[in-house]
């Protein structure tokens, strides 16, 4: 096996230098000597790294958690290049500004991560955000063929990875894939991870890592453009592309101007909080709307696109509802509307029942279908929202990913609505426009960032 990896490491480099490429006159650093791990620090599990013939190599080993070798050194805004192989079909990741303390999940390594992705998915150059918030930038959503098609299999990968300011983009093989905006995280170390692993059978498995490099100044000068999709989870703002998109605010994080209670003129005056620019239920007793009461947008909406943060507490209970019409009688309880359900699944007893099973768990067309390929983020810590209604035609996505989809108004909606708890409305959710309602459950549950595209 040694004989057989280092024929391999050395056709690859002898590749390298037979390869006619163009001068770079960038200055940059190097971060690996090609001698030893000078400089690098390993956290997390204990998967084998080494230094060979000018390639850190990454081996996986059996009964450890995520490895990580990590650089001593934090870095803040920066340019970053490297190659990669993945030897054996594995999936692997780079860190950046990425932190260890023990105050947050006793000292494990979370941040940014440029992905190694392998699998059919092929969300290689994507972003995932390491033991915090999940998938940044998955490739899923933007539909960036020409992203996901640029991963070389069996072969060296080149890596870029720009961290400018509050703007993060990568490429894979020269071709753009990830365009963020966040602003998390500001400084830390960079690292190669080995991920763990689940059978026994990828013991031993490989990746490799070569001519590790960064510019941590002029950075200016050498950035380059982007054609990838922005994505921007900034808080409580817009970006100039999202403005000339067609987006707006719905929480300007400081006041309540476009809400008012639902079934009333103005906004609750007790129950809510707007502080530290969120918008928050305040706990009371988990009544269904006795407390501050729901709140809804003064304005209505047809075909739309919103996009949301909420982070709820142990055991709460709150929802985001569309096509709020007010036109139900005893309006004491929650306004009704089409939900999507925001929910601890593992404490709160709401998600055990409904006519089957996950019909009322977090991501949920509330009591009429279930979500599936649900990826939900620790308590306390922001999920992405997101609700798209076109033309009838409505698609629920949590933290990056498409959870359930259906057609308001056709046959089967109908007979879901039919054998649900809606049954005696008339019409339920099929209003041409209704308002957007933030439940008071009361629970403490938080939103930020909440903002609407008009579609058509």
């Amino acid at each position: 096996m040694r004989k057989t990896l280092l024929s391999l490491l050395g056709a690859a480099i002898l590749l390298a230098s037979c390869t006619n490429t163009k001068t770079d006159t960038t200055p940059w650093v190097s971060l690996f000597n090609g001698v030893d791990l000078s400089g690098f620090v390993q956290r997390g599990g204990n998967a084998v790294f080494e230094a060979r013939e000018s390639v850190i190599l990454g081996v996986t080993v059996w009964g450890t958690p995520n490895s990580f070798l990590c650089t001593e050194q934090e870095y803040s805004d920066f340019i970053l290049e490297m190659e990669y192989m993945l030897v054996n079909p594995m999936n692997s990741g780079i860190q950046f500004r990425s932190l260890s303390n023990e105050a947050y999940m006793d000292g494990r390594v979370h941040g940014y991560q440029f992905e190694m992705d392998p699998s059919e998915r092929a969300f290689s150059g994507g972003i995932y955000d390491e033991a915090r918030t999940g998938w940044l930038y998955a490739l899923n959503e933007e539909g960036n063929e020409e992203a996901q098609s640029a991963y070389r299999s069996g072969g060296w990968n080149k890596v870029r990875i720009e961290a400018i300011g509050n703007s993060i983009k990568t490429w894979l093989n020269g071709v753009p894939v990830s365009n963020l905006l966040d602003e998390q995280t500001a400084k830390g170390f960079i690292a190669l991870q080995v991920h763990a692993i689940k059978d026994s059978a990828d013991i031993g498995h490989k990746v490799m890592w070569r001519d590790i490099k960064i510019l941590t100044t002029d950075l200016e000068k050498y950035s380059s453009e982007t054609t990838a999709p922005e994505r921007s989870y900034l808080v409580n703002k817009l970006t100039e592309d999202e403005v000339a998109e067609g987006w707006k605010l719905l929480f300007d994080g400081v006041s309540s101007k476009g809400w008012r209670k639902a079934y009333a003129d103005a906004f609750p005056e007790k129950g809510w909080s707007i502080e530290n620019g969120m918008i928050s239920v305040m706990p009371s007793d988990g009544a269904e709307s006795q407390n501050g009461g729901d709140i809804v947008t003064i304005d209505e909406y047809s075909n739309f696109d919103i996009k949301l943060q909420a982070k709820y507490t142990p055991g709460a209970n709150s929802g985001v509802k569309y096509f709020v019409t007010e036109a139900e009688e005893g309006n004491n309880k929650s306004a009704i509307g089409l939900e999507f359900q925001i929910l601890d699944d593992f404490l709160h007893p709401d998600a055990l029942l409904g006519r089957t099973e996950g019909i009322r768990k977090l991501g949920s067309l509330y009591d009429l279908i279930s979500p599936e390929n649900v990826r939900r983020n620790n308590i306390g810590e922001w999920n992405n929202i997101r609700i798209i209604s076109n033309n009838n035609h409505v698609e629920h996505w949590l933290n990056g990913f498409k959870v359930l989809e259906y057609e308001r108004g056709s046959e089967e909606f109908k007979k879901l609505v039919s054998e649900s708890k809606y049954k005696d409305w008339p019409a339920f959710g099929e209003a041409e426009s209704g308002h957007i309602l933030l439940q008071d459950h009361g629970n403490e549950v938080s939103f930020q960032s909440i903002k609407i595209k008009t579609l058509n």
